[in-house]
């Protein structure tokens, strides 16, 4: 190579590149003035690495030269060799500050429209308790108002006390009252107790009707209800057997019905359907021959039980919405719970007391049995119960108490849920009902932002949809299962039930067919557009 003029200040090399792609000898000048960390970083530079890249350089005899500004020449023939040793500390973090700084810019970045998503959430639900605690400030406010105007109605002038009395003319009905009376009626049962004489006589032929499906449940009020609910007790010998006062019944019935609501499906009415299927199975199905009278007295009696108190609104509404009950009950069964602690309220009062002569552990075992078969109502239980009763079906034994236990878990189910299993006539009717009630549900859900059940949507269900799958897929595997013990099922509620079914094909066959014309009648947007246009 050619010579150089140089600066005294200036420092010359010659430098070979180990492992790199040129692998020759060059010529390396330097400021001498610079420091080793400059000097470092441009030997990194000319022998083809990166600024930050801590070099080593060694002598032909492997020795490390002390790279710095005071490193002696060398010649052409006598190169020193550069390798690579890595990154050094002080590069290390500054890359890593860099990066640390590029993620937070981009975190920040894109999370922006998450922030703002989640403070749109927080705003709206303040929003949302503040409106609510608005319409409670004015909602105390009318009480207060209600309270004062009430007071100054009951208040009685001469005597300069407040007179009760007064109330009574003040009492009303629900808008829907499902059970046929008058307001009188309702007004005086409130407070009434049982007749001291017999109101109504049953007949022979009423008496034999209430033990089938045909027998018309739309045709008796309240009252009569209650009668033909003690018939089935004095018809078992149930009164004989736990030792029942006859006007303990009374009252204990009537305070039963005096503490369902009026609901559109989940009513008295709906109660003593689900009794009234029992005694049609215990009587169709000779029950009593398998099952002492004690069990058929609990069966009864948890039916009539079972639904009381019902608010209207189902266990999934109950948890979504937070409801006391969903609170209390831990959100497990919230509706079931609550029936049966209103069950055991009315038998907690001495004149109501069925089972007051029962000894303390007999009660203790009619209490467990009752909870047992009222919890097993939750639809939500329906599979777990119905796959352990097809399990024992081939050595169902009379003898085992877990097996008589589901066959009462699978008897009070199959009535709860039997309505189809009776005439169209009887059972139509029913689930008007139902569909009242689910979007009732459906449209509180709605508008409180509630997740809202397909079942339940008015929008999206209809009458012979709802029907058909709930036939086809709850109702007749229920039936069969339990017609493989019982075969005098077949003819009890199967052939109804298949009988709804078709129905209610036929029925979806016709309301299909009338959306098809509905749909070729209907004229297209192009259509429409056309029309304008002319």
């Amino acid at each position: 190579m050619g010579n150089i003029v140089c600066k005294p200040s200036t420092g010359i090399l010659f430098i070979n590149t180990m492992g790199a792609a040129n692998n020759k000898t060059q010529k390396f000048v330097f400021d001498r003035e610079s420091s080793a960390r400059e000097i470092q970083e441009q030997l990194a530079i000319a022998a083809g690495y990166n600024r930050l890249c801590s070099v080593v350089v060694r002598s032909k005899t492997g020795a490390i030269v002390a790279v710095s500004s005071t490193m002696g020449k060398n010649t052409q023939n006598d190169p020193y060799f550069v390798e690579p040793g890595g990154y050094n500390l002080s590069a290390n973090d500054v890359i890593a500050s860099t990066v640390k700084e590029i993620g937070k810019q981009f975190r920040q970045t894109f999370m922006v429209e998450e922030i703002k998503k989640d403070l749109y959430g927080r705003v709206a639900s303040v929003e949302s308790r503040v409106e609510k605690d608005g319409k409670r400030l004015m909602e105390m406010e009318k009480y207060k108002l209600d309270l004062h105007e009430l007071r100054n109605s009951i208040y009685n002038k001469s005597h300069k006390t407040l007179d009760y009395n007064r109330l009574r003319p003040s009492v009303t009905l629900p808008d829907h009252f499902y059970c046929p009376s008058t307001e009188r009626e309702a007004v005086v049962s409130m407070q009434r107790d049982i007749p001291a004489y017999n109101k109504y006589v049953l007949t022979h032929e009423t008496k034999e009707a209430l033990k089938t499906l045909q027998f018309d449940v739309w045709q008796w009020e309240p009252n009569e209800m209650l009668i033909l609910m003690e018939e089935m007790y004095e018809n078992l010998g149930l009164l004989d057997e736990l030792d029942i006062h006859p006007a303990t019944l009374k009252r204990f019935l009537l305070r039963v019905q005096e503490n369902y609501r009026n609901n559109p499906f989940h009513n008295f009415r709906h109660s003593f359907c689900v009794t009234q299927m029992m005694y049609v199975l215990i009587h169709g199905c000779r029950l009593y021959e398998n099952l002492p009278k004690r069990d058929l007295c609990v069966l009864l009696t948890a039916c009539i039980c079972h639904d009381l108190d019902h608010p209207g609104f189902n266990n999934t509404y109950q948890i979504n919405a937070r409801t006391e009950l969903a609170v209390r009950y831990n959100d497990v069964s919230p509706l079931e719970n609550h029936h049966c602690a209103v069950s055991f309220k009315i038998l907690a009062q001495p004149e109501c007391n069925i089972f007051a002569n029962l000894s303390p552990e007999q009660f203790k075992e009619v209490r467990g049995d009752m909870i047992i078969l009222i919890l097993a109502t939750d639809m939500a239980r329906h599979a777990e119960i119905l796959d352990a009763f097809k399990l024992m079906m081939d050595g169902f034994d009379y003898s085992s108490e877990d097996h008589v236990n589901t066959l009462k878990m699978i008897l009070i189910k199959a009535c709860d849920i039997s309505n189809e299993c009776r005439p169209l006539l009887v059972s139509e009717g029913w689930v008007d009902c139902l569909m009242e009630e689910y979007f009732h549900q459906s449209d509180m859900e709605r508008k409180d932002n509630l997740p809202v059940a397909a079942f339940m949507d008015r929008d999206r269900v209809t009458k012979a949809t709802a029907q058909i799958g709930f036939i086809r897929y709850v109702l007749l595997p229920l039936f069969e299962a339990l017609n493989k013990l019982f075969p005098e099922l077949e003819e009890i509620a199967l052939l109804n039930l298949r009988q709804s079914l078709i129905h209610y094909e036929k029925y979806k066959e016709i309301e299909d067919a009338k959306k098809k014309i509905l749909a070729l009648n209907e004229p297209s947007e192009y259509q429409h557009t056309e029309d304008i246009t002319k």
